[in-house]
């Protein structure tokens, strides 16, 4: 490979990877399909009901079609991006996410978060932490998701105005705890 090459392959593989396959989403409905998907791009869901972790791609639980809900997402050190947000449209259980050294998370794809209408309503803890990518606008964004009540930001070099910014989300969200871990 050419220098370079092995990171152009990477990202054309990760853009694969985030795909949305609305036949598959359709045929096994969106949790089993966003599963799909976040397994795929090495992050972790966590089921309603179940204390456990799935990582396995292969080992994920097979029944009937909608028996699986989505709870909890921990993207740490994965590859999702802004194009397999779509994934999330359907969810309408997922209580706590964890975007942790995501590379491809930039403040679009927390303003689409932020704008999905499930995730408005179920969305009750975030963490973002070490997302190099991520700057005082798509905290911002964040506005919209009513119902959080547990916000964790740390290491985040993009934020340049962490006292404006926390201000402003604050006064949107007067029922955010707001933890801040930054420089």
């Amino acid at each position: 490979l050419p220098p370079g090459g092995c990171r152009a392959f990477w990202g054309w593989l990760n853009a694969v990877f985030n795909k949305v396959d609305h036949e598959r989403i359709r045929a096994v409905g969106p949790d089993r399909a966003a599963s799909e998907w976040l397994l795929r791009c090495g992050a972790l869901v966590r089921y309603q009901g179940s204390h456990k972790w799935q990582q396995d791609y292969n080992g994920l639980p097979t029944g009937p079609l909608g028996k699986y809900k989505i709870e909890a997402i921990n993207a740490t050190d994965s590859c999702i991006m802004y194009r397999g947000f779509d994934y999330l449209d359907g969810l309408e259980h997922v209580t706590d996410i964890k975007l942790e050294k995501c590379m491809y998370i930039q403040d679009e794809c927390l303003q689409r978060l932020s704008e999905t209408n499930n995730l408005q309503k179920s969305l009750q803890q975030l963490k973002i932490i070490s997302c190099g990518n991520v700057t005082d606008k798509g905290i911002l964004a964040l506005h919209k998701l009513t119902n959080l009540e547990y916000l964790y930001l740390s290491d985040l070099p993009g934020i340049r105005e962490k006292e404006k910014t926390s201000r402003v989300l604050q006064q949107a969200l007067p029922n955010l705890e707001l933890e801040l871990d930054l420089e």
